[in-house]
Protein backbone atom coordinates (compact mmCIF):
# COMPACT_ATOMS: atom_id res chain seq x y z
CA UNK A 1 0.00 0.00 0.00
CA UNK A 2 1.09 3.69 -0.47
CA UNK A 3 0.95 5.68 1.57
CA UNK A 4 -2.30 8.07 0.94
CA UNK A 5 -3.67 4.27 0.72
CA UNK A 6 -3.01 3.95 4.80
CA UNK A 7 -4.07 7.63 5.08
CA UNK A 8 -7.50 7.03 3.50
CA UNK A 9 -7.89 3.61 4.99
CA UNK A 10 -7.04 5.11 8.44
CA UNK A 11 -9.73 7.96 7.72
CA UNK A 12 -11.92 5.78 7.33
CA UNK A 13 -11.21 3.33 10.52
CA UNK A 14 -11.13 6.60 13.00
CA UNK A 15 -14.42 8.08 11.28
CA UNK A 16 -16.18 4.79 11.70
CA UNK A 17 -14.52 3.97 15.32
CA UNK A 18 -13.55 7.55 16.64
CA UNK A 19 -10.27 8.78 17.39
CA UNK A 20 -8.04 9.21 20.58
CA UNK A 21 -9.88 11.88 22.37
CA UNK A 22 -8.41 14.91 23.04
CA UNK A 23 -4.64 13.03 21.96
CA UNK A 24 -2.46 13.16 18.80
CA UNK A 25 -0.79 9.89 17.63
CA UNK A 26 1.82 9.79 14.92
CA UNK A 27 3.34 7.18 13.52
CA UNK A 28 6.20 7.55 11.68
CA UNK A 29 7.29 4.96 8.99
CA UNK A 30 11.25 6.51 8.62
CA UNK A 31 11.63 7.10 5.22
CA UNK A 32 8.24 6.25 3.72
CA UNK A 33 6.23 9.13 5.80
CA UNK A 34 4.19 9.74 8.36
CA UNK A 35 0.42 9.91 9.46
CA UNK A 36 -1.02 11.64 12.40
CA UNK A 37 -4.31 10.74 14.22
CA UNK A 38 -5.43 13.98 15.31
CA UNK A 39 -8.24 13.70 18.72
CA UNK A 40 -8.18 17.09 19.17
CA UNK A 41 -10.74 17.99 16.43
CA UNK A 42 -13.86 16.99 16.38
CA UNK A 43 -14.40 14.82 14.79
CA UNK A 44 -11.14 13.29 14.60
CA UNK A 45 -8.50 14.03 11.22
CA UNK A 46 -6.11 12.14 9.63
CA UNK A 47 -3.25 13.43 7.40
CA UNK A 48 0.68 13.05 6.83
CA UNK A 49 1.65 15.98 8.86
CA UNK A 50 4.88 15.55 10.56
CA UNK A 51 3.87 17.93 13.74
CA UNK A 52 3.91 17.15 17.70
CA UNK A 53 2.12 14.23 18.86
CA UNK A 54 1.16 12.80 22.43
CA UNK A 55 2.34 9.92 21.60
CA UNK A 56 5.12 8.57 18.43
CA UNK A 57 4.51 5.04 17.18
CA UNK A 58 7.63 4.58 15.32
CA UNK A 59 7.33 1.07 12.67
CA UNK A 60 8.06 -0.01 9.35
CA UNK A 61 5.50 0.54 7.07
CA UNK A 62 5.31 -2.90 5.94
CA UNK A 63 4.59 -4.22 9.59
CA UNK A 64 2.41 -1.33 10.43
CA UNK A 65 0.12 -2.80 7.45
CA UNK A 66 0.64 -6.39 9.29
CA UNK A 67 -0.43 -5.00 12.29
CA UNK A 68 -3.81 -3.71 11.08
CA UNK A 69 -4.61 -6.02 9.37
CA UNK A 70 -4.49 -8.69 12.10
CA UNK A 71 -1.49 -10.74 10.34
CA UNK A 72 0.86 -9.05 13.05
CA UNK A 73 0.47 -8.72 16.83
CA UNK A 74 1.29 -5.20 18.06
CA UNK A 75 2.23 -6.51 21.35
CA UNK A 76 4.97 -8.86 19.84
CA UNK A 77 6.28 -6.03 18.07
CA UNK A 78 6.70 -4.03 20.39
CA UNK A 79 8.35 -6.49 22.59
CA UNK A 80 10.62 -7.48 19.90
CA UNK A 81 11.92 -3.93 19.55
CA UNK A 82 10.32 -3.91 15.93
CA UNK A 83 7.86 -0.67 17.17
CA UNK A 84 8.71 1.31 19.16
CA UNK A 85 6.79 4.04 21.22
CA UNK A 86 7.85 7.44 22.06
CA UNK A 87 5.55 9.34 24.40
CA UNK A 88 2.09 8.71 26.08
CA UNK A 89 2.24 4.94 26.98
CA UNK A 90 -1.26 4.46 27.50
CA UNK A 91 -2.50 6.25 24.09
CA UNK A 92 -0.58 3.57 22.35
CA UNK A 93 -2.31 1.46 24.17
CA UNK A 94 -5.61 2.38 22.69
CA UNK A 95 -4.84 1.98 19.13
CA UNK A 96 -5.99 -1.29 19.26
CA UNK A 97 -9.51 -0.21 18.82
CA UNK A 98 -8.98 1.56 15.76
CA UNK A 99 -6.45 -0.67 13.97
CA UNK A 100 -8.72 -3.73 14.91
Amino acid sequence: MTLEEITAEMTTKVAEKGGIDGRTVKFDFGDDGKLTIDGTSDPASVSNDDGDADCTVIVDKDLFESIASGEENAQMAFMSGKLKVEGDMGIAMQLGSILG
